[in-house]
């Protein structure tokens, strides 16, 4: 980047100065802040190495879709329908409850940590929950 300050009666000499003044600082701070800006993003970025048979261990979405939630009285409340991240990254579970065969129902969010899921997650349990209970719930709307 190139400023041009030209004064009347400037010499070639001064113009050249005046180009430097602003020069130097500007370079000096591109210099110390892209060096920084690499320095944060550097720090910023962190792989971590994770237990990849552990991870395997988990419940896969794709198998836990549809599954029944139930009460601890084994009453069907509704069918895990999704899950879903917040920005704030807490996971939430959407089940759909109420109706008979898809029509009337609604979907609710829970958080998915309020979900008790047997360990082969052929069972999923809402603690505290009733099938009327639920259907109080305010009705979750995808966007």
């Amino acid at each position: 980047m190139t400023v041009h300050l030209k004064t009347r009666g400037a010499t070639r000499a001064q113009g050249t100065m005046v180009r430097a003044r602003w020069l130097i600082p500007l370079l000096a701070g591109t210099a110390i802040f892209g060096a920084l800006g690499q320095q944060i993003a550097a720090a910023a970025v962190e792989l971590i190495v994770v237990d990849v048979v552990a991870v395997a261990d988990g419940y896969r979405f794709s198998r836990l879709r549809g599954t029944n939630v139930v009460s601890p009285k084994n009453e069907k409340i509704g069918d895990l329908d999704d899950l879903i991240v917040g920005k704030d990254r807490v996971l939430f579970a959407i089940i759909e409850v109420g109706g008979f065969l898809g029509l009337g129902s609604h979907l609710i969010a829970v958080p998915y940590t309020s979900l008790q899921i047997s360990e082969q997650g052929k069972r999923i349990v809402l603690p505290g929950a009733t099938k009327e209970q639920v259907k109080g719930l305010p009705e979750f709307k995808y966007r």
